[in-house]
């Protein structure tokens, strides 16, 4: 049995696959750095000066100021501005995913093309076998 598990743990798809979420998880860490640091802020600014991580519905019917100040007091809320930034988030992984696996693709050799296995009669325009040295449906003798 642990030869069996060896045997599929150095396998190349399953190196390659913990390869990948490695590099995965990397990514999605940047890409979340990217939406919550670089990209939400301007759109904020943009809208008012809105802080999207900032945004939520208390459910306490008390009033809290930040986010930060109605966790610490242990109320219970919608944090809906993390949720678009998470949204937003996803829709950057998704994307970026999609435009890899679109130049991948695109780098795979194209299979070749197979070998013909009919040809048309010169005499009559029907379609025979490649091999055929007489049309079935005129009879003409072919040239090979």
């Amino acid at each position: 049995m642990l030869k069996e598990f060896k045997e599929f743990a150095m396998r190349g798809n399953v190196l390659d696959m913990a390869v990948g979420i490695i590099i995965g998880g990397a990514f999605g860490k940047i890409v979340s750095s990217l939406v919550s640091d670089i990209l939400m802020p301007p759109i904020g600014l943009l809208l008012g000066k809105l802080d999207f991580s900032n945004l939520f519905i208390n459910l306490s019917g008390k009033s809290f100021d930040s986010l930060a100040a109605a966790k610490a007091a242990g109320a219970p809320t919608v944090n809906y501005g993390l949720f678009l930034n998470q949204v937003i988030d996803f829709m950057i992984v998704a994307f970026a995913v999609f435009l890899l696996v679109k130049q991948v693709n695109r780098l795979k050799r194209a299979p070749a093309p197979a070998a013909p296995t009919t040809k048309e009669c010169p005499y009559c325009v029907s379609v025979i076998p490649i091999k055929a040295s007489r049309c079935p449906q005129c009879t003409s003798e072919l040239k090979m």
